[in-house]
């Protein structure tokens, strides 16, 4: 077996969730579990997550894989429905849906599936991804009131800038919900992980967190550990390879790093065939043997050069850190140019998964 292993820290999770409801103590918490729980593992993580009031599922078969774990929470199709056939599976599987289309409404009207259905209407207050006009609110909610299978309906939008720190725009947002809805009765939900954080004022009857249940951060230039959060996943691998380069002589594929003085590397057993982003230029930090590194060269689909001169003691065999608690995930997706979220989405089935129940220990502690 490959060497590279996510470890999972399930205690992680725990805090993170307990993190999320001291933020918003008013309001039901729906977790969100969706790209198999942001690459942690949609089982784990729900189990892990039972605490919460309900899970935010994109897909029917995401649903189907909490209900076999066993949990019997409310479960929201985020998407909603998208064949008529849909309709059996989300009846079967006794979960919500999100309604956000037109071709939606006209599917609902014209089948009349067997209820009782609980249903959250989208309002699309800026986003410009999926919702109703803001301005549609009442003519949807009156003619989903009219379908005798409809037993709830409830309210929902998105962010658009909530983790810019947006204040104009997510204020502007929550106006145009507060003022399409009305005195329209339904519960409602406009908070994202950022919105959580950023805007005390939007969390209303539910908040969705995603990313920060993971210990990610929604923040350009903070980590989850900066906002009081634990990362729930570590990468890493162990050098199958020590060699000494002389001054001169270039590193893989492309030769796009070249030693300027006679130089150890390590080889390390990951790449982007394990999910390690492809694209991360030299000088993106790894840890070796708990002590910093960078990478070098460019990282090829099995394995990846490093830089050993601040890890003397570095071996065949030392442990590297590619992220986790000791070396936080959005430093690495800062070097390569995008966000913890696709790194750890990103890691692929050829890695091993593991469990650890004890809390991971920070830098900083």
């Amino acid at each position: 077996m490959r060497a590279t292993t996510a470890t999972i820290h399930l205690d992680a999770l725990r805090h993170n969730l307990r993190k999320v409801r001291a933020l918003a103590p008013k309001s039901k918490l729906m977790a969100v579990v969706k790209a198999d729980g942001y690459g942690h593992g949609l089982e784990r993580v729900a189990q892990a997550l039972a605490g919460a009031d309900a899970f935010g599922v994109a897909t029917l078969a995401d649903a189907e894989r909490v209900r076999r774990a066993g949990l019997k929470h409310r479960v929201v199709l985020l998407s909603g429905f998208d064949e008529p056939s849909d309709l059996s599976a989300v009846r079967e599987l006794g979960i919500d849906c999100v309604i956000h289309h037109e071709s939606q409404l006209a599917l609902l009207e014209r089948l009349l599936p067997p209820g009782p259905l609980s249903l959250w209407i989208k309002l699309d207050t800026g986003m410009h991804r999926l919702g109703f006009d803001p301005g549609q609110a009442r003519r949807v909610w009156e003619r989903l009131r009219a379908l005798p299978q409809v037993a709830e309906l409830r309210w929902m939008t998105h962010f658009a800038c909530a983790d810019d720190g947006d204040r104009e725009r997510s204020e502007a947002q929550m106006a145009r919900f507060r003022e399409a809805i009305g005195e329209l009765p339904g519960e409602r939900s406009l908070a994202n992980s950022a919105a959580v954080q950023a805007f005390p004022m939007s969390h209303g009857d539910w908040i969705r967190p995603g990313g920060m249940l993971y210990g990610l951060s929604t923040f350009h230039r903070r980590s989850g550990r900066d906002l009081g959060l634990k990362p729930a996943m570590s990468l890493s691998t162990r050098l199958v390879s020590v060699q000494q380069l002389a001054a001169g002589e270039a590193v893989g594929y492309g030769a796009t790093w070249t030693a300027a003085q006679p130089t150890r590397i390590g080889i390390a057993a990951v790449g982007y065939g394990d999910g390690y982003p492809r694209h991360a230029p030299a000088g993106t930090p790894v840890r070796v043997a708990g002590q910093s590194a960078r990478v070098i060269g460019r990282v090829s689909m099995d394995l990846l050069a490093i830089d050993l001169a601040a890890a003397p003691a570095a071996e065949v065999g030392s442990d590297v850190l590619l992220w986790g608690p000791e070396l936080p995930v959005e430093q690495v997706a800062e070097a390569a140019g995008t966000i913890g979220y696709e790194l750890v989405c990103g890691v692929t089935r050829r890695v091993q998964f593991a469990e650890a129940r004890a809390e991971p220990v920070s830098a900083a502690a």
